[in-house]
């Protein structure tokens, strides 16, 4: 539908309904010397047709790059399907569900949505979603703390740097103790964690795959913690990795967190982001957010319900698990719909990423290109060259970005570049791709 703008007459009506005689009236608080006085100069105005072939002209200056980016955000295919049924209006222009038993198709897409992320990672529960993975990640440590009612946080330097960042600035606020341990082999060292864990120690974090893209052991992990009362915390970045690694219910897991935008959600802008945390069953009135439960009606049909609403708008601040006012409906409903898509082939995806990914690595390997992470790993795997800028700058000219430079985070890890492989590129794809990498970073 066009825009069609108010009338003269409309903007008449208004100001006389609010006893001011003018627009610039509307504005007579704001200090004149921060208005804009002069009117903006934006050319001649256009039919629809020919701002349609404007931006149409803009767009065909795009220049297409092939990009090896990862690091927590990661380019999928998404099916037709996700943006078709998305678009609809039910669908996109609703809001949150306050009267929430009257919105049955918003709290059943939920309740789904739940009940796929719990078979997912082999837990008993899983709240209506999350922001997204670093604020998620944050949330499931106060859950530790509530549960055990320690107060020291140990993250090792292998979860994603971008989320310990925002943990740091959690656990200043709520006045506990962070301690990062350093990883060897680009992976968690089981040396490191025993002896930075005691008696005040709260919960132990782990990424799964890490930020390197190294599967870790995290049965190893859940060994070591057993008995302590302390809570081992899985964080997922890339979420098509839960239709191959095992389960976190069979490792020992108590907590996952960590975001979902692979199911369905483009990487443009960073984001739409999707958090989720699921737990097991002894944290169920300490989960952030809401869970949304079935039941019948009495006509016996199936009907959803706001089971447990545990946020600061539903019960007393005080106590509250946490101030999340609301979840990710929209960017949730995509990935419901990707996963009834995509459904038992969630493996295949899976494996086919992961076979390209090591398609490359040995392509690079073969082309004397250093790889510097020898552990097993999914999508991501971390190369080493003479002068990372150099040699981001130089494929950059033929519309390459290489991967992520973590030098930029990482001193020990200078010259080291992290690189990601997906299903979105074939076969043939990776070996031009590869022949021009091993080119640059032989000169």
């Amino acid at each position: 539908m066009s825009y069609i703008s108010i009338t003269k007459e409309d903007q008449e009506e208004m100001l006389s309904s609010i006893g001011l005689p003018t627009i610039d009236a509307l504005f007579s608080d704001i200090p004149k010397e921060i208005q804009l006085n002069d009117h903006l100069d934006l050319g001649k105005s256009f039919s629809e047709i020919e701002i349609y072939k404007y931006f149409l002209n803009l767009q065909n200056k795009n220049i297409k790059t092939n990009s090896f980016l990862g690091a927590g955000i990661y380019n999928h295919y998404i099916p037709a399907t996700v943006d078709e049924l998305t678009s609809r209006s039910e669908f996109y222009t609703a809001y949150t569900p306050y009267q929430a038993e009257v919105s049955q198709g918003t709290l059943r897409s939920i309740y789904e949505f739940q009940t796929m992320v719990a078979n997912l990672t082999g837990m008993d529960i899983a709240n209506a979603s999350l922001y997204d993975g670093a604020t998620s990640m944050c949330e499931a440590v106060f859950m530790s703390v509530r549960d055990n009612r320690k107060k020291t946080v140990i993250v090792p330097n292998t979860v994603n740097p971008f989320y310990i960042q925002v943990l740091k600035t959690y656990c200043n606020a709520a006045d506990l103790q962070l301690k990062i341990i350093k990883t060897e082999n680009f992976k968690t060292s089981a040396d490191n964690l025993l002896s930075s864990i005691d008696e005040k120690t709260s919960c132990f974090l782990i990424q799964q795959p890490n930020f390197f893209g190294t599967v870790e052991d995290v049965k190893v992990v859940s060994e070591i913690l057993k008995n302590k009362k302390i809570n081992l915390i899985s964080v997922v970045t890339e979420a098509i990795s839960l239709g191959l690694l095992k389960s976190f219910g069979d490792s020992g897991v108590d907590i996952v967190c960590g975001e979902l935008q692979s199911f369905g959600n483009a990487p443009s802008f960073g984001g739409p982001l999707l958090g989720f945390i699921s737990a097991k069953e002894k944290f169920i009135r300490k989960i952030p957010g809401r869970l949304i439960g079935k039941t019948k009606d009495n006509k016996g049909k199936d009907a959803y319900i706001l089971t447990l609403q545990t946020r600061e708008q539903h019960i007393r601040r005080d106590r509250a698990t946490s101030n999340i006012c609301t979840n990710q409906g929209l960017i949730a409903l995509r990935a419901v719909i990707y996963l009834s898509t995509v459904g038992v082939k969630l493996k295949d995806v899976a494996m086919q990423n992961h076979k390209l990914a090591v398609y490359m690595k040995k392509l690079l390997e073969d082309g004397n290109v250093k790889i510097a992470s020898k552990s097993p790993f999914f999508n991501e795997f971390v190369i080493e060259v003479s002068d990372s800028t150099v040699f981001l700058e130089k494929l950059r000219e033929f519309n390459i970005i290489a991967g992520v430079d973590l030098g930029n985070f990482y001193p020990e890890y200078k010259n080291h570049i992290l690189v990601c492989v997906t299903e979105m590129f074939t076969a043939d794809e990776i070996r031009e791709l590869s022949k021009k990498i091993i080119e640059i970073a032989g000169k």
